[in-house]
């Protein structure tokens, strides 16, 4: 952790050090104690702060999901086309994995692999795919295709796939060294351009 890292609020402090270790060693790799340890606090500050490991986890996705959510806000502010808008995700991930530093895919999918029914984090998960799922859909009617829930469906389906190449080519050391969000965003838009319907000229 940064020595600067250290002025920050103790619970903050947690998060960061949990967000890091979750996403880099996995969730069940990543035990209390190497948390506490990066954080550089005692064990009872943490369980002041959150239940346990398991409400730690939830607060790390939950931070992560209003983080990822607010850039994707930001992104959409600043489009006008209705394409533009409806292929704004892949430029969101883009602008998001360079703010936050991600390396590898997605947190969310790599959580959905290892938090068993139950959990209270998967709540977060719940709604990364809500989120994804009912804006998408919302992005794809504006935007005047035909059937706007096949339109998310296949979007959704490039969108995981970039995501799930980005962590393969983590693991393969980048042999692999094309931009998986790039090539994604092009299919979606050569897709796209046989799915929107002409804008029909008023009177």
């Amino acid at each position: 952790m940064p020595r600067d890292a250290a002025s920050r609020p103790v619970r903050e402090r947690l998060l960061d050090a949990a967000g890091e270790l979750f996403y880099e060693y996995g969730i069940a790799a990543t035990g209390v104690d190497a948390v506490l340890t990066r954080a550089r606090v005692a064990p009872a500050t943490l369980y002041a702060h959150f239940s346990g490991k398991d409400g730690l986890v939830a607060a790390t996705l939950e931070r992560r999901f209003r983080q990822w959510q607010a850039v994707w806000d930001e992104v959409l502010d600043e489009r006008t086309d209705p394409v533009d808008r409806l292929l704004s995700v892949f430029d969101a991930v883009t602008r998001y994995r360079a703010v936050e530093g991600n390396r590898r895919g997605c947190a969310f999918l790599a959580a959905a692999t290892e938090l068993p029914p139950g959990h209270p984090g998967q709540q977060w998960l719940a709604a990364d795919s809500r989120l994804l799922t009912e804006r998408l859909h919302d992005l794809a009617g504006a935007a005047g295709v035909a059937d706007p829930t096949a339109v998310a469906d296949g979007l959704l389906a490039l969108y995981d796939g970039a995501l799930a190449r980005l962590a393969r080519q983590a693991a393969t050391s980048g042999l692999d060294t094309g931009d998986p969000l790039h090539r994604a965003r092009r299919m979606a838009a050569d897709w796209l351009a046989g799915q929107v319907r002409p804008v029909q000229p008023s009177g």
